[in-house]
């Protein structure tokens, strides 16, 4: 691969692997319906308070989140709510993965139980 090209490979690479956690996927999605505190995503994912702003210094790191310290809370956005778009990719692809199976196994004679 050509050098000039690779760092905006690797820039990609970073913010998908962001991504890459079932917690940071729902973090994203909460924060795109709203702004939300540690103490609210912590309460929502049944997780410890460190676990939580671990996830989300990943997301911040990447630029997929900003943060605003208010008092003691810090509130976290989204920065740009059309990275959920490649989620949304993401659950057309396994719907159609999930059709192709549905077909085969009908070729074959399986039926769901």
């Amino acid at each position: 691969m050509e050098q000039k090209i690779q760092p905006q490979y690797g820039a990609r690479a970073v913010i998908l692997k962001a991504m890459g956690h079932p917690t940071r996927l729902f973090i994203l999605e909460e924060l795109n319906k709203q702004e939300r505190c540690v103490n609210e995503l912590t309460e929502m994912i049944g997780s410890d308070v460190s676990t939580v702003s671990k996830h989300l210094s990943v997301l911040k790191n990447a630029g997929l989140v900003y943060d605003d310290k208010r008092g003691n809370s810090i509130y976290y956005r989204l920065c740009c709510s059309c990275i959920l778009d490649i989620v949304n990719s993401v659950q057309t692809v396994i719907k159609t993965k999930v059709e192709k199976q549905m077909e085969i196994a009908q070729c074959c004679g399986i039926t769901r139980k």
